[in-house]
């Protein structure tokens, strides 16, 4: 039978929830327990996916194609554990549910509320999502205190009654600030976040304490005493350097070994070797390159984690510390391409809508003319062949009917039907709505023999996830191979999948999100033979030692 895990967290959001429940996960995994990991969203969005990502950051996706919270991006480099569907349910998806069910008769003419009908919906919702693990790990969004989230919290402290202590664990995240101009720890916060939570119902069995230091023993003792939580479990997670620290610094506070005792659990020490070599190789580089990136929302990093963990991934597989550097790419639009001279690489990332194109299209420009590596993603290989259309190919006023629908050489168009990878066809066209009806997730590419893509992932056939509407144009596709355009990945059913330059040292890009099967672990072979092309672009710069 299923135990379960639940991560709350109190005083302010952001704390680290997904991180710290992605550790506790890969400790749990190490020790050689099956894992699930499961979201839960308070917003009232069906899917993240049509949110700002200046207000919700990183939209991750599944490889059975949706849409979730960028913690499920966390959850899949800590642990070895695939996500999908029911590993991220919203209040929106739950109401939808419940209320479909009202109108198809399903409470036989019932009074549908809060209690019970929401929160049995929550609960049946957590327990698809378990499926058979041994322990399926819950981090509920939000902040205790919330109206949003009440609902959630209920069901939860539900599902402990009903499973009983030693089938569930409770874990509440919370802040212990640091006065400077006092000199002074405060447990307050802390004390009143457990005393909020408490009041619906809830005693935490573990209280994971964000700090900025050490939590010394006397505020220890204090938060144990007025919070009811055992000393031990009082558990001190301080800032850190590195987030692939995490798990052993947790692990060395026992962690693992509270939730093992009351899940009744005996099990060897959790052997986090792995962790300590991927911290190592992060640690100890021989050799530096600084990549940009080039961005729509790079005022806000959680955008693009997912991308700029798999460069760090690309530079812990090669000894490398790869400097990441975020340009706005209206300001290479207004101010020109000069910073980014210098760089060993330029990464144009996905995105949506017609700001900052033009800017874009200047970094694959420059990428191109001075031979730097380039690697585009989704967007960033779409203006690629924008860009070679133009520039090589001579078709002036090429773009993506996306940003033009007036543009003579339409090189980037919406495409109305599509293969998945279960060979089902699906269609959209441009009143669908913009939900979920996207090409999304895992789906088969087929690389071309002897291109830089092949070479890079060692195979004729991969699996990549993919999140677009638009796709290059096949009328031109003969156009742009004779002006110099590789396309070395198709789809099985003839769309483009990944573009390389003939000529170019390293040019290549690709229509699917590869970063997001990235992990610290295994890396990705895209992104550690960019960053080996960057090296090798450093190392091109450096001057020449004299001949004795």
């Amino acid at each position: 039978m299923t135990s379960y895990v639940f991560i709350t967290g109190g005083v302010v959001s952001s704390l680290g929830k997904g991180i710290t429940s992605a550790c506790l996960g890969a400790i749990l995994e190490a020790r050689g327990l099956r894992i699930s990991m499961i979201k839960l969203d308070p917003y009232i969005n069906v899917d993240p996916g049509t949110m700002s990502p200046f207000q919700h950051g990183e939209v991750f996706v599944t490889a059975d194609g949706t849409e979730t919270d960028l913690d499920l991006g966390h959850y899949e480099r800590f642990v070895r554990t695939t996500t999908g569907r029911n590993s991220n349910f919203t209040t929106g998806r739950i109401y939808e549910s419940v209320i479909g069910k009202e109108r198809r008769g399903v409470y036989l003419g019932a009074t549908v509320q809060v209690i019970p009908h929401i929160t049995d919906e929550i609960k049946e919702s957590v327990r698809r999502g378990a499926g058979d693990a041994d322990i399926c790990l819950v981090e509920i969004g939000g902040t205790v205190g919330d109206i949003e989230s009440l609902p959630f919290l209920e069901a939860i402290r539900q599902m402990g009654v009903e499973l009983g202590h030693d089938r569930v664990v409770y874990v509440h995240l919370t802040l212990v600030p640091y006065i400077a101009t006092s000199a002074e720890i405060k447990t307050k916060p802390t004390q009143h976040s457990v005393k909020e939570l408490r009041s619906i119902g809830i005693q935490p069995d573990i209280l994971v304490c964000r700090s900025e230091k050490p939590l010394p023993q006397e505020q220890r003792r204090k938060i144990a005493l007025f919070t009811n939580v055992q000393e031990k479990a009082v558990i001190s997670a301080i800032d850190v350097d590195d987030l692939y620290k995490i798990p052993r610094m947790m692990q060395e506070q026992g962690l693992d070994d509270i939730v093992m005792r009351q899940l009744h659990l005996e099990l060897p020490p959790a052997d986090l070797s792995e962790w300590d070599a991927v911290v190592a190789a992060k640690q100890n580089p021989d050799s530096e390159v600084n990549v940009a990136m080039v961005g729509k929302y790079v005022d806000l990093r959680d955008s693009y984690i997912s991308l700029s963990e798999a460069l760090l991934h690309g530079g812990i597989h090669t000894r490398t510390r790869v400097n990441i550097h975020y340009f706005e790419s209206q300001q290479i639009e207004h101010n020109g391409v000069g910073c980014l001279r210098g760089m060993d690489g330029i990464v144009v990332p996905g995105g949506f809508g017609d700001r900052g194109i033009e800017g874009k299209i200047k970094a694959v420009q420059y990428a191109r003319e001075n031979k730097v590596p380039y690697l585009g993603i989704c967007l960033g290989m779409q203006l690629a062949v924008i860009e070679a259309a133009r520039n090589l190919a001579g078709l002036k006023g090429a773009h993506s009917t996306e940003f033009d629908k007036t543009t003579p050489h339409p090189v980037v168009a919406l495409i109305t039907e599509w293969q998945t990878l279960a060979g089902e066809t699906q269609h959209r066209n441009e009143q669908s709505d913009l939900g979920g009806t996207m090409r999304l997730g895992a789906q088969k590419v087929l690389l071309k023999p002897g291109t830089l893509a092949a070479t890079v992932y060692g195979r004729s056939e991969i699996c990549e996830r993919h999140r677009h509407r638009y796709e290059v144009n096949n009328n031109y596709r003969a156009v742009l191979e004779k002006a110099g355009l590789v396309f070395s990945g198709l789809s099985v059913d003839n769309l483009v999948e990944m573009t390389e330059l003939a000529g170019h040292p390293w040019f290549i890009a690709s229509q699917f999100h590869p970063e997001f099967t990235s992990n610290p672990r295994d890396g990705h072979p895209l992104f550690t033979g960019f960053v080996v092309a960057a090296r090798l672009h450093h190392s091109s710069k450096l001057p020449k030692a004299a001949r004795a």
